[in-house]
């Protein structure tokens, strides 16, 4: 699953941006893993607890992603085209309002991660495709996957 933690002064989305931000990021993904494997966290914070630099700020947001379900290899080509990607959906809530940013991106193993104390499906198994038809994690025997 990629888990995006987004850190952002308490005025710089709406409700409705909020959404809208969720949903294209989950777009990201969604023709490689299932829809419910994106997670999008928003952390608000008042102008009294975000620094950047030592000083104050509003005008800043911050994208911590955590990719779980899939990794980007080592392809720098790959990495390049992904980043763009990110940018392109992020560019009208972000740069397009003046708003200065910063992103990374963190690989953790497949082998750590379950969902609901299952263990995810393979890749492009079976199951994960009925994972992703379903929009829901459910129990799988081994031989199942």
């Amino acid at each position: 699953m990629p888990v995006w933690q987004i850190t952002h002064h308490e005025n710089a989305f709406t409700d409705a941006d909020k959404q809208a931000i969720a949903q294209e990021i989950t777009s990201l993904y969604e023709t490689i893993i299932p829809r419910f494997y994106v997670n999008v966290f928003f952390h608000p914070l008042p102008k009294s607890s975000f620094f950047i630099g030592g000083e104050q700020t509003d005008d800043f947001v911050r994208f911590q992603v955590d990719h779980i379900a899939r990794s980007i290899k080592d392809d720098v080509a790959e990495r390049r085209r992904f980043l763009a990607h990110i940018d392109a959906v992020l560019k009208p809530f972000i740069q397009d309002r003046g708003l200065r940013w910063e992103l990374n991106i963190d690989d953790t193993p497949f082998e750590l991660w379950t969902i609901n104390g299952l263990i995810p499906p393979p890749p492009n198994s079976p199951m994960e495709a009925k994972w992703r038809q379903e929009n829901r994690a459910s129990a799988y025997e081994a031989a199942d996957a």
